[in-house]
């Protein structure tokens, strides 16, 4: 297996775990106001850290 392509990945997963886990922590101040944000926040850190992966994967080109 090519090293480069593990790293590339590894950078893919850690950028949308990373994404995922800031908007689970930004949606827990909003908990006690409405659950629905709460998992609105983790949709919206789901997405930035899919858009991140997408900037990775176009510089690693």
């Amino acid at each position: 297996m090519n090293t480069m392509t593990n790293k590339k990945d590894n950078k893919s997963s850690w950028a949308i775990g990373g994404g995922l886990l800031i908007g689970m922590g930004i949606g827990l101040f909003y908990l006690e106001r409405s659950p629905l944000l709460f998992a609105g926040c983790m949709f919206i850190g789901l997405g930035v850290g899919l858009v991140v992966t997408g900037i990775l994967s176009k510089k690693s080109l």
